[in-house]
């Protein structure tokens, strides 16, 4: 990752610049612009100290969350109790206890085909599909690789490595197997070839190795198993095959029993065999356990392979048969299953998903001791399960780590940090009651590592937003993540029928509910959604349960271009009712029926709010539905811009047509009005009459703003009338040309109009010079068009010409003859901010405004007039008006933000919360608290507040109430901003951007100067750019997958602090000792003898290995390497410490043992003594 080099320099350039003027630079190798600052620049340095620098700032990852996306491999160490988990992308997921969670990558991407820990080492081996092995170092927070091997002529299969050996064992697709020493990671001159492993007299290959494992019974003998059915039971001192074992069908798996005397294989027929080792000629037993019963004379039936089988032998009861598969075959509609067979019972576990891996977890690591199997770790393809093997019923246990965020495709996400800490255990206590029943009771096995909270102490929620309507809040504190409280918003509407929802499928084919935008205030709990069906949803937090009727509005919200060629003025009426102009609404729920077939559909919702009463839990419940209706015959479009502010009581939204301002505390619509006419006078009762539109006909593809659909790749094929995507051009662009034209009453300052004039038409034929007349009924306050399209439709902008190129400049000339242009273009609102602010230029008191951002770099703001007195708010009308004032930037707008004049960023005003069901509080009083965060108005003459808007191109400061332009920054030219956030770090202010070509910037407030410039990310993927989002203190995430959301942060301090705040994933543990085998079973159970596997294998014995059957690969080094090494070094310190206190303790035991036992020595010598005195003269007749 590169960082911006220059950024010192630029700071330095910045402060002795002259404060008046504009100037131009080059711009940086990341694609930022050069910074202009603007004429009272010098004035607001000198009130304003910037305390952040650019030491403040680094790019590192934190942790990531959810299930690791599409797993191939599992392994546990039974000592330690950790768990890992590896994937088809290279990745590899380390888990202990709640906390303890390592994510950690090869660099190679290559698939893990196996795991294998090193028990109670701190190591872990992988095998890849690229048939590398490689040795990881967990005795560091940061895993690390010491060693690789790369095997270059053989493709690896299996691997084994037995308990506290160092050798380990690789199986091979040629039938081979090798021998690796751990320590070295060097390959052994020892290799068992498949030639001399099967008899002389057979033909064919055995295929590749399937399984490897060594005989609990004597040390010096391996088990190979062979894919063709053939297993040898090899001994590795005299290198031959003391026994062979053939059977039909293919072998999966095989696993011994513990004395070493059978085990026991699963085969492809469905069938387990069970082979004894002292008649290998044929299976000791063959079952199918879910085949038919055989009738006499016939072969038994077949079913679907048996992928893995586990036999674990129980001291007080019959041994577990633990296996996947085996299904018949006549049973398609089964779902994967886990079967347990304990004595005669046969329990089977349908599963949700296919089944990748599983584990069964026993008390004792030694193979050659009873097992106990207490627990099984299944791994599917998307999810993780741990049944309970000690309960009858064998329940599951709940799982405490977050995998299930992907139960529901992630669709969006919100981030937020240090807020409220009381919101957490508020979250928390009611979805506690919401929580599945039947987990089992014991505690999560998995319990290896350990975790502290750490420095960071501040509270973190994270929102995601699920195709089918779900909301789930999480809490995120201290790089961890829990579940605190799922919302279903599906529940405020009717479920579909099937036959209907007919005006649905036509905008979205499936998951009509998917969440597509989030607003949350967390200080008054307003909540607020918008869904892909043109809907949004206000919701209010009660700790009380309510039934009541879920009220509703209906809102029309269309793009009027008009047909100037067939104007009908004398249809339509000089003075229009403004109630035609304000959308219809029902309170009671949407009564509108669907259109029949071939009848126009015209104001019909997408769905269907409940009509009846529907009871509310506690948490969030709907307070008001407000949805988008169909307008002559076109369905709505999805929603681009969302905003909610409780101390104002208004939400507004957008699309590509245009705004709707309403008011949730009395349920109307104070404004719906297309994009292009919030540019006209501020009186809407002097809108001039419209002539009819000529094309009502619906074009889909050409919306200027960014989906769903295009965001996330599952749903592409669903939505069929989605935003254009980020990186695909329109399929049959029409160029865009408008003169434009000039008004001698435009007020041109540094950037932006105050009172635009300028026209502009929209149509789709020429129109001559008579025609040009016509335009003019229109009015003041057109929009400038620009030939160049938003970047959130285009993958690279248009070229634009020089005078547009030119900042604070347009050409308005107007000529007899005005090119045609796309009318299908649309102007989207894109951003929507509520502030006490300045609505218009050279504003003596602030007022409460609405900011709004379109497609095409335009700011309007909007002058909201509320009731004076607190008790009107709930009576008296709000009136909602533009006022006039725009400003422009380069590209779509993404944010707003405002300041004080000290540089203390403000934040919206607020209600403070207070539970609306609450019948006490009721009952006191309705005034509502609010909090404004305005600061008071100076005496003295100047401006009080500077406004950041930041678009896909370019960030612009502004004083207000002057609307003088301080600074501009030039962010990129090449590319586009996804997403960008004013934030706060250390208590000062920034703007934060991730661009589509990967970087992430970081530019200091007021003057937008850059502090880091780090080409972080490629953007691979819509689903980054659909997920990403900043948030206060140097937080970040984004949905790395479709199953994991990764976090980051752009804070030095936090990067400094991380290696405190992640969990210790091995912790010194006394390996348990091997139980007393009696001296009986060890002298007539096994062998008896000591295998020295160092004498077999080394090279003395075993020569070297062919240079070119393997590559040895040394570790990275550096500073990771020696952290780790001094790990290692402080870990066998600290064990070789409790060995030794451990040992003193013993001795002490024993010697105080020893000590009883010479004590009772001598008593029973005393007492033999005094008998033998007492019958020493006595005849043999007088006893």
């Amino acid at each position: 990752m590169k960082k911006f080099n220059f950024r010192k320099v630029l700071d330095g350039l910045t402060a002795s610049s002259p404060g008046s003027g504009s100037g131009s630079g080059s711009n940086s190798s990341g694609g930022s612009g050069a910074m202009h600052p603007g004429g009272t620049a010098g004035v607001l340095r000198e009130e304003i100290q910037e305390t952040l620098t650019s030491e403040y700032f680094h790019i590192c990852k934190t942790v990531r969350h959810g299930f690791p996306y599409q797993p191939t491999a599992l392994a546990f160490d039974p000592v330690q109790k950790t768990l890992a988990i590896g994937t088809r992308t290279g990745a590899i997921r380390i888990l202990g206890r709640p906390g303890v969670d390592c994510y950690c990558q090869h660099e190679s991407g290559a698939a893990v085909l196996q795991l294998q820990f090193l028990i109670n080492e701190g190591a872990l081996v992988s095998a890849s599909s690229d048939d590398t092995l490689h040795l990881w170092n967990l005795r560091q927070k940061r895993p690390a690789i010491l060693h690789s091997l790369k095997f270059n002529r053989e493709r690896i299969t299996y691997c084994h490595l037995p308990f506290q050996s160092k050798w380990l064992y690789v199986g091979t697709e040629r039938g081979n197997t090798h021998i690796v020493n751990i320590e070295s990671f060097i390959l052994s001159g020892y290799v068992i070839m498949w030639n001399k492993a099967i008899e002389l007299s057979t033909k064919t290959h055995p295929g590749p190795v399937v399984h490897l494992s060594d005989s609990p019974r004597d040390e010096g003998k391996l088990l190979i198993g062979y894919e063709n059915g053939t297993v040898v039971f090899w001994d590795l001192k005299s290198k031959r095959a003391e026994l062979r074992v053939y059977y039909d069908e293919a072998i999966h798996s095989i696993d011994w029993h513990h004395e070493g005397k059978q085990f026991m294989c699963s085969h492809s027929d469905g069938s387990l065999t069970l082979w004894n080792l002292k008649s290998p000629s044929r299976p000791f037993q063959t079952t199918i356990p879910h085949g038919k019963s055989p009738r006499e004379g016939r072969k038994s039936e077949s079913c679907k392979p048996i992928l893995k089988v586990e036999y674990k032998t129980c001291r007080n009861s019959e041994p577990f048969i633990i296996f996947s598969g085996g299904l018949s075959y006549d049973k398609a509609c089964r779902r994967p299953s886990l079967t347990i067979m304990h004595g005669k019972a046969i329990t089977v576990l349908e599963m949700d998903h296919p089944i990748v891996e599983f584990l069964t977890l026993c008390e004792t690591p030694y193979p050659n001791e009873f097992q106990e199997p207490y627990a099984v770790v299944v791994l599917l393809e998307k999810d993780l399960i741990v049944v309970d093997l000690t309960q009858s019923n064998f329940p599951i246990f709940e799982n405490p780590y977050p995998m299930d965020i992907h139960e529901s495709p992630v669709t969006c996400t919100a981030y937020f940090a240090d807020c409220p800490p009381d919101l957490i255990l508020v979250l928390y206590s009611i979805g506690v009651k919401h929580k599945k029943q039947g987990y089992s009771n014991k505690e999560w096995p998995i319990t290896g590592g350990a975790w502290n909270l750490g420095t960071q102490t501040y509270p973190e929620i994270i929102i995601t937003g699920h195709a089918d309507g779900s909301i789930k809040f999480w809490d995120a504190s201290a790089i961890t993540l829990q579940m605190l409280y799922k919302l279903k918003t599906a529940k405020v509407f009717e479920k579909q029928k099937v036959g209907e929802g007919k005006q649905t499928c036509e905008i979205v084919e499936e998951d009509p509910y998917a969440i597509q935008m989030i607003y949350w205030c967390p200080e008054s709990r307003i909540f607020c959604v918008s869904g892909v069906s043109a809907y949004v949803i206000i919701y209010k937090f009660s700790r009380h349960e309510i039934t009541t009727e879920i009220v509703s509005l209906e809102v029309r919200l269309q793009y009027d271009v008009e047909d100037i060629i067939t104007p009908e003025p004398e249809t339509s009426p000089p003075f229009p009712d403004l109630s035609s102009q304000l959308p219809s609404r029902s309170l009671s729920g949407s009564t509108n029926t669907v259109a029949s077939e071939g009848v126009t559909k015209d104001s019909i919702p997408c769905l269907n709010v409940k009509t009846r009463p529907v009871r509310m839990p506690p948490g969030y419940q709907a307070e008001l539905v407000i949805q988008l209706v169909w307008v002559d015959g076109e369905p709505p479009q999805q929603i681009t811009s969302l905003a909610v502010s409780s101390a104002y009581g208004i939400v507004a939204f957008g699309n590509c047509n245009g705004l709707a301002v309403v008011d949730f505390i009395q349920k109307t619509v104070l404004l719906s009005m297309g994009t292009i006419d919030l540019y006209r006078s501020s009186d809407l009762y002097q809108r001039q009459p419209r002539s009819p539109r000529k094309n009502k006909q619906f074009i889909a593809d050409n919306f200027c703003m960014r989906g769903l659909s295009n965001f996330y790749p599952d749903l592409t094929k669903r939505i069929r009338t989605s935003y254009q995507s980020l990186t695909e051009l329109n399929d049959s662009p029409v160029p865009l040309e408008l003169e434009r034209c000039k008004s001698p009453t435009s007020d041109h300052v540094n950037g932006h109009y105050t009172s635009p004039t300028s026209q502009s038409c929209s149509s789709g034929k020429r129109l001559s010079s008579a025609d040009v007349s016509k335009v003019n009924r229109w009015g003041p306050g057109r929009p400038p068009f620009r030939k160049a399209q938003s970047a959130a439709c285009m993958e690279i902008s248009l070229p634009v010409t020089t005078e547009e190129s030119r900042e604070n400049s347009y050409n308005r000339s107007r000529s007899s003859s005005i090119s045609s242009i796309d009318k299908d273009s649309k102007e989207a609102i894109t951003a929507l901010y509520f502030m006490e602010s300045f609505a218009r230029k050279n504003d003596s008191t602030i007022s409460p405004c609405l900011f709004v951002g379109t497609s095409l770099g335009m700011v309007l703001i909007i002058s909201l007039n509320l009731p004076s007195a607190d008790e009107q708010r709930f009576t008296e009308p709000v009136m909602v008006l533009p006022s006039g004032t725009f400003l422009s930037l380069k590209g779509a707008v993404l944010t707003f933000s405002c300041m004080d004049r000290t540089g203390a960023l403000m934040q919206p005003p607020y209600e403070v919360w207070k539970d609306p069901n609450n019948i006490d509080e009721n009952e006191k009083s309705l005034r509502r608290k609010l909090v404004m965060n305005c600061p008071s108005p100076s005496q003295d003459i100047g401006d009080h507040q500077y406004t950041i808007i930041c678009s896909e191109k370019q960030a612009k400061v502004f004083s207000l109430p002057s609307q003088t332009c301080l600074y501009v920054h030039n962010i990129t030219e090449t590319s586009f901003i996804l997403q960008a956030d004013v934030v706060v770090l250390c208590n000062s202010a920034c703007l934060a951007c991730f661009c589509a070509n990967g970087h992430i910037m970081i530019m200091s407030l007021p003057s937008l100067r850059p502090m880091l410039d780090v080409n972080y990310l490629p953007l691979t993927d819509m689903r980054i750019a659909r997920t990403f989002c900043f948030t206060n203190e140097g937080q970040a995430l984004y949905l790395v997958s479709p199953t994991e959301i990764q976090r980051l942060t752009y804070s030095q301090e936090m990067c400094d602090n991380l290696q405190d705040m992640l969990g210790d994933l091995f912790t010194p543990i006394e390996t348990p000792e091997a139980q007393n085998r009696g001296f009986l079973k060890g002298l007539f159970g096994g062998s008896g003898q000591t295998f020295d596997r160092e004498e077999l294998f080394g090279e003395a014995s075993a020569g070297k290995a062919s240079r070119s059957l393997a590559q040895h690969i040394p570790g990275p080094g550096g500073i990771e390497g020696m952290k780790g090494a001094a790990g290692g070094v402080m870990g066998e310190l600290t064990r070789a410490r409790i060995a030794l206190d451990e040992r003193g303790q013993r001795l002490g035991e024993l010697e105080e043992k020893t000590a009883g036992m010479m004590t009772s020595a001598e008593a029973f010598s005393k007492h033999a003594h005094e008998l033998m005195l007492k019958y020493k003269d006595k005849k043999w007749y007088q006893f």
